[in-house]
């Protein structure tokens, strides 16, 4: 027994020195590991900054060989319809109607680039249509306009360097189906304008007049004031595209003569279809004063469909 006791102690002692072999042993493992690690990671970061520069390079490169004039078109849509149908469903107040919307969103551009000037052009439209038919009303089927906004704006730069220019700005906002130019907004200005990046470009024009244009009633009031755009283009993931214009007037005459834009767009695209969200957000004291609101109430519109894309490169 007593011989057995002694057998166990031994090999509980043995079982301890090799339990703190075995610790040292992962000890030095995940030392070594490490060291590895922080070793590659410093790989990555010195080849992550090398692929940026050679991503310049060769972008630079292409920016020399690639012929003036250059001129960049693209056309790009969305457009969104449902429909649906009630016959004797007796629990609506109209137990027998049909439905219709429609809903379209376009955006075009045309870029030119010179090696001294550029000239950028910009259509954005957007319309919708709405039916809503009570069988029992026989008049009760005409389409209604739903949303209706058209803004156009061109802009004329000339490089002082790469990234900077003196600008000059034309833009139009208005309605085309319901109430065009009723109101209808003029921005006509000059100043700079910035082009950090390809896909980013910002206006800056503190000399600049919105003219308003208006047969209503409501006596709208024209401005000088600081203009500001902001175009920018980010590709989230491969086909998944999110673009979005900023427009602002600030009036030097007070806020309430201000007014601003801003419009979205997200946009799957393969072999030019996929599906997109438009949506737009806008501020205007003017209108919502037109309207006789006494507050300034953030409009909006969004669209969901299917999207289809265009462009081309003419060098």
């Amino acid at each position: 027994m007593r011989k057995a006791i002694q057998i166990l102690v031994l090999f509980c002692l043995c079982m301890s020195t090799l339990g703190a072999q075995t610790a040292e042993e992962l000890m030095a493992l995940k030392e070594a590991k490490s060291a590895e690690l922080t070793a590659l990671e410093a790989q990555l970061t010195d080849l992550t900054g090398k692929v940026d520069a050679l991503k310049t390079e060769v972008s630079d490169l292409t920016d020399k060989i690639t012929p003036y004039p250059r001129w960049d078109l693209a056309a790009q849509g969305n457009i969104g319809f449902n429909i649906s149908n009630f016959n004797d469903w007796l629990s609506k107040a109209s137990p027998s109607t049909s439905a219709i919307n429609i809903a379209f969103t376009g955006n075009g551009s045309a870029n030119l680039d010179q090696k001294k000037y550029f000239w950028r052009n910009k259509l954005n439209l957007t319309l919708g249509w709405q039916k809503f038919d009570d069988k029992a009303d026989p008049n009760d089927n005409d389409f209604k306009v739903a949303s209706d906004a058209f803004t156009f704006s061109t802009l004329y730069g000339y490089k002082l360097s790469k990234s900077w220019a003196l600008s000059a700005l034309a833009e139009y906002r208005s309605s085309v189906i319901d109430n065009f130019n009723n109101p209808g907004y003029l921005d006509l200005g000059a100043g700079a304008t910035w082009t950090p990046a390809k896909d980013l470009v910002v206006v800056i024009h503190p000399l600049d007049y919105n003219f308003v244009f208006s047969s209503d009633g409501y006596d709208y009031q024209s401005s000088f004031g600081t203009k500001i755009v902001a175009d920018y283009k980010l590709e989230i993931a491969k086909n998944l595209t999110w673009t979005s214009n900023l427009s602002t007037f600030l009036s030097y005459k007070g806020t309430d003569l201000s007014n601003w834009s801003w419009i979205n767009g997200l946009t799957t695209n393969v072999h030019g279809f996929g599906i997109g969200l438009d949506f737009g957000l806008r501020g205007n004291k003017q209108e919502a004063l037109a309207a006789g609101l006494t507050d300034n109430p953030l409009q909006t519109y969004w669209v969901f469909g299917l999207t289809y894309a265009l462009g081309t490169n003419l060098k």
